[in-house]
């Protein structure tokens, strides 16, 4: 559970709104020129290679581009991210735990850089149109580092919103993620986006 959240950054966080039609990816880079905040619940299930139980969670997302990123697992184990441009903290409350690693090597190549990252996402990923699949239309992100983390991330969409990304990690989990309540431009407040750790945690860098 621990690694799959931690690979996601975060993860995931590659959350928005986007114009999923013929030419997405063109239509990619329009929404990501227009639009510098975003707010949304998340659904997310954690499938193993191995076929165990999918590993369920829920939580909140906030991101403020570029490079500003709330990922907030509320249930059923805590667990938040904070990216404040420089930095990105991930609390672990279980273990009483912060790590902090600087934002370039934690989003660069990640798949938060798909939405919280500047507008050079060829840089960093191959882009390509990826068909109609479970009444959505989806477009897929190849990383070109070979040390991301993860192999692709399919992001799937219905009339303008993004409804779920798929994201396949290295140790071959895949993880779906359902979004809800999305809010495209929404003012968000400077705290949101800050973290200082409680006291008594230990705080690792990486």
């Amino acid at each position: 559970m621990k690694i799959a959240q931690k690979l996601l950054l975060t993860a995931a966080c590659a959350v928005f709104p986007l114009f999923a039609q013929a030419g997405a990816v063109d239509q990619l880079h329009d929404f990501l020129k227009s639009t510098r905040t975003l707010k949304a619940d998340f659904a997310q299930m954690v499938i193993g290679k191995n076929g165990r139980k999918p590993q369920q969670s829920s939580g909140t997302v906030a991101i403020s581009r570029p490079g500003k990123l709330r990922w907030e697992i509320l249930k059923p184990y805590p667990q938040l991210v904070v990216g404040d441009g420089e930095k990105v903290w991930i609390h672990d409350p279980d273990l009483q735990q912060v790590t902090v690693r600087k934002a370039g090597q934690a989003i660069g190549s990640s798949p938060a850089a798909l939405l919280s990252g500047r507008n050079e996402l060829e840089k960093n990923f191959t882009l390509s149109e990826a068909g109609e699949a479970d009444g959505m239309s989806w477009v897929e992100a190849r990383p070109k580092a070979g040390d991301s983390g993860f192999e692709k991330v399919r992001l799937g969409f219905a009339g303008n919103d993004l409804k779920a990304m798929e994201l396949q990690d290295s140790f071959g989990q895949t993880t779906h993620i359902r979004f809800t309540k999305i809010e495209r431009n929404p003012a968000l407040p400077a705290t949101t986006f800050k973290f200082v750790p409680p006291a008594g945690v230990d705080v690792v860098s990486d």
